[in-house]
């Protein structure tokens, strides 16, 4: 209280008013009561002077002095009011405060005072002066004496200031002391009425400073029932209701930033004047840089690319979303990111949110699809192609040809037999691809799947002139796969290191552990494969020697679906091959848990 400035000034204001005007009232009832003591005086002396005129008038008529001083020294004796007697031409005939008349004689001449220059024009005047005779001040009326029309003298009544002036002086103080007890208690009662008004004031001035810090659950505590009361009831409520809205708000607000957080495409707003206003993390991860610093900037000094200006440009001016592509090349790899603008709400609009959607792997995708059906376009035409063509020898006479009747069917047998193998192949990556097979685990002997994988190509490796060695001799030894699953990888590995061994050479299976991996390893003693091929070498179609894979009817899938297939199994494939050293394709599994019942050999 005492350091709001605002009771201060009210009070200050109501006191100085209190003591203007108890001070005013003073002064106007103090000058009004002096007058009227003033006035009250001249009609006493009137009244006297009237009655002593009458008394005096045979004395004065006579001429006998003597009789008039002694009888107007009684009478100012009984009244303390002095009386003068003077003749028509201001001489002194008797004085009540002069003891004798050799005194009165001794007077000068009282023609030319105020009071009888007034009497003998009017029959009556008045004055306040200092009398000379006496040297004191006195309060003066004087009436005229008249013998018919004619003015013989006069009677002057008079009056000391001082016992005047001493009464008013009581009168003054008195009025004085009141005033000052009325000031003091109007002083009281203005700061209490101040105090009154500004308590609640100063509650809601507290109140509002609370609210502007953000906290909305202090009580104002103003209990009157005027404006001020219902004022601070209002504002109580208007806080409450902020405080509900701002929490529903700041909720709104952390939902939607949680929105925008997860969000996997990027956000980025910015205003007419394309200053950025907000950027989520997806945002600032795709195009490098720190969402928490960029609100205020420039978009193109946050984003260096022309072209996404123009799509924000372009978004300004339309109030349809404006789609476009944008290309960002980052430390990694380029990334191709599908931009869509829309404005924000406003007349004219805010600004422009943009969504950044990363289509870089989709653009793989498309380019790896349209690889795919170019590359299955070129494998199915090729065995198609020889079927047509043998079947239209065949049909243009050669069916009567015995001698090349039989080449020609066993090639359009060999040619199904590729397309046959070449669709079961792009069946089965695509079943691995889309997750639709599902494995079955279990704890594999990894003997008993080499031992099948050998007996199926013992025969074709003794075609070829190629010896097939098995070295996996420890039975103990389980993975944990699928089982036609490794024995389609160790088919397809065995089959393709057959088919590149030449006669004479040696395709080896051998098996050993790495901590909780077993590695199985498919050796051949072939050409090998130059180093700068390893890392295309599991894509579908990719062939080294593209016509030799033809000529020994390769459909180029086989190296994927082993990639695939591991995978699928938690493990993984890896080669060490170089020109005429031959090739090792290693698989590394997960080795079988110990408390998993294991399957029998």
């Amino acid at each position: 209280m005492w350091s709001s400035r605002l009771f201060w000034k009210l009070f200050i204001a109501s006191a100085a008013l209190v003591i203007l005007a108890v001070g005013a009232c003073v002064l106007i009832v103090s000058g009004w009561q002096e007058e009227q003591l003033v006035e009250q005086a001249r009609h006493r002396l009137r009244d006297t002077a009237a009655l002593v005129r009458e008394d005096i008038g045979t004395d004065f008529a006579d001429g006998d002095r003597q009789q008039l001083q002694e009888k107007l020294r009684r009478i100012g004796a009984s009244t303390n009011i002095r009386f003068t007697i003077v003749d028509v031409k201001g001489n002194v005939l008797a004085d009540s405060e002069q003891d004798s008349l050799d005194s009165v004689n001794a007077m000068e001449n009282h023609l030319a005072r105020k009071e009888f220059v007034q009497a003998s024009r009017n029959g009556e005047g008045q004055s306040r002066r200092q009398s000379p005779t006496l040297g004191i001040p006195f309060l003066y009326y004087n009436l005229s004496i008249r013998n018919g029309e004619d003015t013989v003298g006069f009677v002057r009544a008079a009056l000391p200031v001082v016992p005047l002036n001493e009464q008013v002086a009581s009168i003054h103080k008195l009025i004085a002391l009141v005033g000052l007890g009325v000031a003091l208690t109007s002083l009281i009662v203005a700061y209490w009425l101040t105090k009154r008004l500004v308590s609640p004031i100063n509650v809601l001035t507290e109140a509002a400073e609370a609210v502007a810090e953000g906290r909305y659950s202090q009580r104002i505590r103003v209990k009157s029932n005027d404006d001020l009361g219902r004022l601070a009831r209002s504002f109580e409520r208007m806080s409450s209701e902020l405080g509900t809205r701002e929490t529903q708000l700041r909720e709104s607000i952390e939902r939607q930033t949680t929105v925008l957080e997860g969000m996997v495409e990027g956000v980025i707003a910015v205003d007419r004047q394309e200053h950025v206003l907000f950027a989520n993390s997806a945002a600032g991860k795709k195009l490098r840089f720190s969402p928490d610093n960029v609100a205020g900037l420039p978009l193109l000094e946050v984003v260096r690319s022309h072209e996404l200006r123009a799509i924000v440009q372009q978004a300004l001016k339309s109030d349809q979303p404006v789609r476009g592509e944008i290309a960002w090349q980052t430390k990694k790899s380029p990334l191709t990111l599908e931009v869509q603008a829309t404005q924000l709400a406003g007349i004219p609009p805010a600004g422009v949110v943009l969504v950044l959607h990363d289509i870089s792997e989709l653009k793989r995708l498309e380019g790896l699809r349209q690889q795919f059906v170019a590359n299955v376009s070129h494998e199915l035409k090729t065995p198609l192609s020889s079927i047509k063509a043998y079947t239209e020898t065949l049909l243009n006479g050669a069916l009567n040809d015995h001698e090349h009747v039989r080449h020609f069917l066993t090639r359009i047998d060999d040619q199904s037999t590729r397309l046959h193998e070449l669709i079961l192949d792009l069946l089965s990556i695509a079943r691995i691809e889309s997750g639709q097979t599902t494995l079955e685990f279990s704890n594999l002997p990894i003997h008993k799947v080499v031992h099948a994988c050998i007996h199926d190509y013992e025969e074709r490796a003794r075609a070829g002139g190629v010896t097939l060695i098995n070295q996996v001799t420890d039975t103990s030894l389980h993975v944990r796969a699928e089982e036609e699953g490794l024995l389609q990888i160790l088919n397809n590995l065995v089959d393709n290191a057959i088919k590149y061994t030449p006669e004479g050479g040696t395709v080896t299976i051998g098996c050993h552990t790495e901590g909780d991996k077993a590695v199985i390893e498919v050796s051949d003693t072939g050409s090998g494969i130059d180093p700068e091929h390893h890392d295309r070498l599991f894509e579908r179609f990719y062939r080294v020697d593209k016509a030799r894979s033809r000529e020994l009817g390769g459909t180029g899938l086989g190296l994927a679906i082993v990639k695939h297939l591991c995978n699928a199994m938690q493990g993984s494939i890896s080669v060490e091959s170089s020109p005429g050293q031959g090739s090792t394709f290693a698989v590394r599994l997960r080795l079988a848990d110990s408390h998993i019942p294991q399957t029998s050999s």
